[in-house]
């Protein structure tokens, strides 16, 4: 078997993220590194409006950069009370540089006094594989909750104390890594890649020039 055939990069530095996509994907028998091993690898920008598109340009990327097969991942708060924001922009809300503690501040002043009924919200997010020979696979998952009153919960990362699911009563940051995964927005779009990424670690011969980790 290949290395290319064995190995997947997964386009991120976010070490939460990182977290969540390897327990996604655990079980498989690949080599998984991370945009840290490609330190000359630059940051690709999240330009469009579109999750999609976004999580395609950073998987393209890093497979353009390694020649490795590479996942990556882009996602979003939507809140229907505010029109679907902060939506794809959810990590650049309130600036790039503001705290998640901060983002959230504002969002629960945002939605001061409105019934759950008007607190209404979703995770939503798109990984991409991209394939030696140029072939892509996206995939989407959603998360559907409401917008706690307070944040809640010492678990998760982002905008998960403020994010309840009401099957549950508990949001995304009171919940268990395990316990997230089966109901995540990112859980859910792993769990429909998975065949793909499961297909990389029988054995083929992937062409294509590697970038070696450093």
């Amino acid at each position: 078997m290949t290395e290319s055939a064995r190995t997947l990069v997964l386009a991120t530095t976010n070490a939460n993220k990182l977290d969540e996509i390897r327990l996604g994907l655990s079980g498989i028998p690949l080599r998984l590194l991370s945009a840290a091993d490609f330190p000359d690898v630059p940051e690709v920008p999240e330009e469009s409006d579109h999750y999609a598109e976004n999580a395609l340009a950073k998987a393209t990327a890093f497979l353009a950069a390694t020649g490795l097969p590479a996942l990556a991942d882009d996602s979003g708060l939507e809140i229907d009370a505010l029109g679907g924001a902060p939506g794809v922009r959810s990590r650049r809300f309130a600036g790039i540089e503001t705290g998640f503690d901060e983002k959230m501040a504002r969002i629960l002043a945002a939605l001061e006094g409105r019934p759950d009924a008007e607190r209404t919200a979703r995770f939503r997010c798109c990984v991409a594989l991209a394939l030696p020979g140029g072939r892509v696979v996206v995939e989407e998952g959603v998360c559907e909750g409401r917008i706690a009153r307070a944040p809640r919960g010492d678990r998760g990362f982002g905008y998960d104390p403020i994010f309840v699911i009401p099957a549950l009563a508990r949001t995304l940051a009171e919940l268990s890594p395990d316990e997230k995964l089966r109901v995540s927005h990112r859980g859910d779009s792993l769990a429909k890649i998975r065949p793909e990424i499961e297909a990389l670690a029988r054995p083929r011969i992937l062409d294509g020039p590697r970038m070696r980790p450093v």
